[in-house]
């Protein structure tokens, strides 16, 4: 088994074509097959390096190793040129001195296809007068001539496709400037690269008959096809735009953890039979078959892409997501920069926040409270906790203070001693844990008290209540 993805470098690899590789990447890692990376680059007015940069950069991210490549469509062209004149001279193609705006407009005012005025027009021009127009330098385009019939061939996701050749036109597949059109080019790259099954999306589904047209005159073997559906925006259009983030290089600057968007883009027109949505790279692979594709468009879910994500980051060790947190704290000029150079802190920073977050964004912003002298609080949480009664906020602070500072630093024994606290002052233990937690974080939640208050140690601790009375007496 040989696959490929074929991306041409005219944008930035965006989530529809990551898709794609993916689905062809998992088909090649299960079968033991060849996973070909081919950039198709003979639009040269769109083309650009930074594209392809692009590209390779977001199949590296994403961990779509290709085992052969990246191979370019434009390497080929010599080949292409000999193969279109090779279906010229075995009359499976003619030459086409019109323009092509001129037989669409001819075709419009008859009301006939446009492939039936290209072959009277062709008709009309005998071999001594083709030969003088070449000789003259008139150019011309090479068509592929649509033999009658039906064109049939079986897609394993859609599967038995029936095309009436009537409706297909004579295609180009020379143009008059000597450069071969997509249709020709991908027909002979994938035979010459010997390409087993073809998995693209159902944007190239119209293309289909027309490549088993050109391989059947070419004499070359078809391969497997399978054409995946559309991702679609939540306004059931497809993915663009104006529906925000579609490259993959976006979601990675957001935080979004590579293993994490390779399953979300799994679970985009697949499933795996069963009703598992959190899988492992491993499990996937273990789980793909093209025929599981869906036939029907899937709905791009950033909801479920966050939630995706929560899920990966909880597993990943703390150690792989420390160097994106504190990349992302480096950028903000009032963080500590000697309480994140701390690895031993910073990873056991990182374990009480990831359970929380949705994305290393989340986790970088949720960790300011600790690698910031100064707090930012939040006055809802201000509100709640602190003004409805300052005078006896204050005092719950000062008293949960003079009793954890006469208390062993743990968790265990901190919570122990702030529950016989509460239970000596005969209220609940959450009048005293919430004015505390706006105390230390300047928020109303956080991960678990007894364990911010071990984060951030005695010293830091005691002065942030301290604090946090002088501000609630002031109120």
């Amino acid at each position: 088994m040989r696959v490929r993805f074929a991306p041409s470098p005219t944008g930035y690899l965006h989530v529809g074509g990551a898709r794609t590789a993916l689905f062809n990447w998992l088909l090649a890692r299960k079968e033991g097959g060849t996973f070909v990376l081919r950039i198709e680059d003979t639009d040269q007015a769109r083309n650009r390096d930074e594209h392809v940069e692009a590209i390779l950069h977001g199949l590296s991210w994403l961990g779509l190793d290709w085992d052969e490549g990246p191979l370019y469509q434009s390497e080929g062209v010599k080949r292409h040129e000999q193969e279109a004149f090779r279906l010229l001279e075995e009359g499976k193609a003619y030459r086409d001195f019109a323009t092509p705006e001129s037989i669409r407009a001819e075709a419009s005012a008859r009301g006939v296809h446009p492939s039936s005025v290209a072959r009277e027009r062709a008709a009309l021009v005998t071999e001594k007068e083709a030969a003088s127009r070449i000789a003259a330098g008139k150019p011309y385009a090479l068509r592929f001539r649509v033999p009658p019939g039906e064109t049939s061939f079986t897609d394993v996701v859609h599967g038995d496709m029936r095309f009436a050749n009537e409706d297909v036109d004579d295609l180009v597949i020379l143009r008059s400037d000597g450069t071969p059109v997509y249709n020709l080019a991908v027909v002979s790259d994938d035979h010459a690269h010997g390409i087993s099954h073809v998995i693209r999306g159902d944007d190239h589904l119209s293309n289909t008959p027309k490549q088993v047209l050109l391989y059947r005159a070419l004499g070359y073997p078809e391969p497997v096809f399978g054409h995946v559906p559309l991702i679609l925006g939540a306004d059931g259009k497809r993915l663009s735009k104006r529906h925000g983030a579609t490259a993959v290089g976006d979601y990675e600057s957001q935080g979004i953890l590579p293993d994490a968007m390779v399953n979300f883009l799994a679970l985009l027109g697949w499933n795996p039979g069963d009703e598992r949505e959190v899988m492992s790279r491993d499990e996937l692979v273990e789980a793909f078959t093209p025929e599981r594709i869906l036939k029907k468009s899937s709905v791009f879910d950033l909801e479920k892409l966050a939630w995706l994500n929560g899920r990966h980051l909880a597993q990943r060790p703390s150690s792989t997501l420390l160097p994106g947190v504190r990349e992302r704290l480096a950028k903000r000029k009032e963080v500590d920069a000697a309480r994140t150079a701390d690895d031993a802190w910073m990873e056991s920073l990182v374990d009480l926040l990831k359970v929380r977050a949705r994305t290393v964004d989340e986790i970088a912003d949720q960790a300011m409270p600790y690698v910031c002298d100064t707090l930012a609080f939040d006055e809802a949480a201000v509100a709640k906790h602190w003004r409805k009664d300052p005078a006896r906020s204050a005092d719950y602070m000062e008293r949960t203070a003079a009793a954890l500072s006469a208390t062993e630093w743990s968790a265990a024994a901190l919570e122990e001693g702030l529950r016989g606290l509460a239970e000596e002052m005969g209220v609940g233990a959450g009048k005293l844990i919430h004015p505390l937690r706006v105390a230390l974080t300047g928020q109303s939640a956080s991960p678990g008290i007894f364990d911010v208050l071990t984060l951030l140690g005695s010293a830091r601790s005691l002065a942030r209540v301290e604090e946090a009375v002088r501000l609630v007496r002031a109120m």
